[in-house]
């Protein structure tokens, strides 16, 4: 009875990637790897994993559904190339030019993007988590904001602080973000850096007269001034139970 079962997945397993070779044009992929000039060329659904593309002009290619993950596109012209649903998975693009580039489901986790150029580009419907050098002008400070709350109730509260960094040079006043911030130092246990953040964030939401904020910011200050292993009174949250629950009050002051 296996050895049917066994010879049905190898044969569906079969015609399975010979459908995803057949996607892309198989001269197209021989002449970028030969050149790495493969200027509006279809390479749609495309295995190209691990692949040297460094300085590759790929300007308006089909690169949809490709799989790219690991590749070094550093330096790589992808102006107005179709990367959706392509998976760029710890891919180098540091120096890229994407462009007025289709990034809609593109999977970017741990990519890198330093100096990557992004004109035109929307990347709310990017996979960005662990992406590293996001330019400024990618993004909005609502969504780096995002991005750093996702981080941080994963538990990657450094991550969560680069993010948190990025809004902030955006926005100088993101109250929001020096509490998220903070909050995330202090999880790092940089205790220092996390009162200092709460100061900020509790100034701003004065000025903006956010009571709401404000208080919040308050409640975490008083949390950091009481001294460690000190007990807590009865029906006073410990800092614990407050950095427990931060996230959902963060959430509040998203500003969509």
């Amino acid at each position: 009875m296996k050895k049917p079962a066994l010879s049905t997945v190898v044969f569906l397993t079969t015609i399975s990637l010979t459908t995803v070779a057949q996607a892309a044009n198989s001269e197209h992929i021989r002449q970028l790897l030969a050149t790495k000039q493969c200027e509006s060329c279809d390479l749609s659904g495309a295995g190209l994993v691990l692949a040297d593309l460094s300085g590759a002009n790929l300007s308006k290619a089909n690169l949809s559904g490709a799989n790219l993950s690991r590749a070094n596109l550093s330096g790589a012209d992808l102006t107005g190339a179709n990367l959706s649903g392509a998976s760029l998975f710890g891919v180098n693009l540091s120096g890229a030019k994407l462009n007025d580039a289709n990034l809609l489901g593109t999977d970017l986790r741990n990519s890198y993007l330093a100096n990557a150029e992004l004109n035109n580009v929307s990347l709310n419907n990017a996979n960005l988590q662990g992406a590293l050098g996001i330019p400024l002008q990618a993004a909005k400070p609502e969504e780096f904001y995002a991005w750093g709350v996702a981080e941080a109730q994963k538990g990657n509260q450094q991550q969560a602080i680069d993010y948190f960094n990025q809004a902030i040079a955006i926005k100088p006043d993101f109250a929001g973000a020096y509490l998220a911030r903070g909050v995330a130092r202090y999880q790092i246990l940089d205790r220092q850096g996390a009162f200092q953040d709460a100061q900020i964030a509790e100034n701003l939401f004065k000025t903006k007269n956010d009571n709401p904020g404000m208080q919040t910011a308050q409640a975490f200050l008083l949390e950091l001034k009481t001294p460690q292993g000190s007990k807590v009174t009865t029906g006073k949250p410990s800092l614990v139970d407050f950095l427990g629950g931060v996230a959902s009050v963060l959430l509040q002051f998203f500003p969509f």
